[in-house]
This record gives C-alpha cells, sequence and structure tokens, in this order.
C-alpha cells in the first residue's frame, strides 16, 4: 500500500518543486543555501515554495494534506523556509498562514485570508458581481444564514476591506478582484467562474 502513495506523493512534490525553483526570493534570512541538505530535503522545500507562490495564504493542515507530507515533516521544511527567509507566516485566527516572503503587503496579507474563508469569499464575490446587493440576498447567495453574514461582513469591516456605513460596500475592489483572478483556481469553482468574467466588473475611470 505505501508504494502508490509514496509514488503520488514524489509525483506531487515534483509539480510543485518545479514552479518553486522558478519562484523568486529576495534571499535569506542568514546568507544560508539549501545546498548542504539532501536531495529529498530539497525538493520538499521546492515544492513547498512552489504550492505557497500558487496557493499564497494557505493554512497549515491544507499545505501538508495537498503535499501529502506529514505532520513532522511539514513543520521541518517550514520551519526551514522561514528560517531562510524564503516564505512568511502569519497567524489568521486558528490558522497559521504561509506566503512567498516580501512579495504581499499587509492588506494584500488580510484580503487573501479572507478569500481563503468560504463565507467571506462569497460575500466579496457577490458584492463584486452585484455591488448593491443587501445582507439577505447575500445570504441567499452564499446559501447561509443572515446573521453568519452580518458576523462575516463585521469580520470584512474589521480589516478594512468592507464599508457598513450604508449597506455593504467593498473599499478595495480592485485589490480583491486582482487577486482573485491571479489565484482563482486555489479559491475554487466560484472564483474561477468569477475570474472568467472579470473583465465586465472592471471600470475604467480615466480622471
Amino acid at each position: 500500500m505505501s508504494g502508490p502513495v509514496d509514488k503520488r506523493k514524489r509525483e506531487t512534490l515534483r509539480r510543485f518543486a518545479a514552479i518553486g525553483a522558478a519562484t523568486p526570493f529576495v534571499g535569506t534570512a542568514a546568507g544560508q543555501s539549501d545546498t548542504d541538505e539532501p536531495v529529498d530535503d530539497n525538493e520538499t522545500r521546492e515544492a513547498i515554495r512552489g504550492y505557497v507562490d500558487t496557493t499564497p495564504g494557505a493554512h497549515f493542515s491544507k499545505l501538508r494534506d495537498d503535499l501529502r507530507l506529514g505532520t513532522g515533516e511539514a513543520q521541518y521544511h517550514l520551519r526551514r523556509l522561514e528560517e531562510r527567509g524564503r516564505i512568511d507566516s502569519v497567524k489568521d485566527g486558528d490558522y497559521r498562514r504561509y506566503f512567498v516572503a516580501d512579495r504581499f503587503s499587509p492588506l494584500e496579507i488580510r484580503a487573501i485570508g479572507y478569500l481563503r474563508r468560504s463565507t467571506t469569499r462569497g460575500i466579496i464575490l457577490a458584492l463584486l458581481e452585484a455591488p448593491d446587493r443587501t445582507g439577505a440576498a447575500i445570504a441567499e447567495q452564499v446559501g447561509v444564514s443572515r446573521p453568519t453574514i452580518s458576523a462575516a461582513a463585521a469580520d470584512l469591516s474589521e480589516a478594512g476591506l468592507l464599508d457598513r456605513s450604508d449597506g455593504y460596500v467593498l473599499t478595495e475592489p480592485e485589490l480583491l478582484i486582482a487577486l482573485i483572478v491571479r489565484y482563482a483556481d486555489s479559491f475554487g469553482p466560484n472564483a474561477v467562474a468569477f475570474a472568467n468574467e472579470a473583465a465586465k466588473y472592471i471600470h475604467y475611470d480615466p480622471r
């Protein structure tokens, strides 16, 4: 049984390692490199970097499971990558989310964190598609209760992404659209569907 599992794991690691090898980074925390590490360790760390490059803001359990890593194995390599300054992590509620180092602003990191949550992502997509949607209409669209929408909207407001003074208004729609389009595949089918139609939601104002 271990043979097929190990083969799938190796194929997964190689696929993401190819992305990781092409992922630019500014440098390392202490001028160190991975060249003194075993080849398998290097491949695993490159795979993690590739995964984080395509799935920014992924939390530990998702990263571990998607790359078919053991808990201790994932913890070890993530720690080494952070020590070398190749990835950053931020605490987001109950999650620790991972990003390629020095790529995102604090606002972008907050936005990605909320795009990783199904309810807040649903609110964002609903308002990008129809900015005049009410809380009740958003709840129907997302498929959750009105109180759930209210609580999630409060979180978005606290993060500076939603203005609730007169209904629900996204404060950074262009930023959110850019992030959704760039990482749509990692946000799920609804984000992909939105990204495919994104051009009609972008309003150009030359003033």
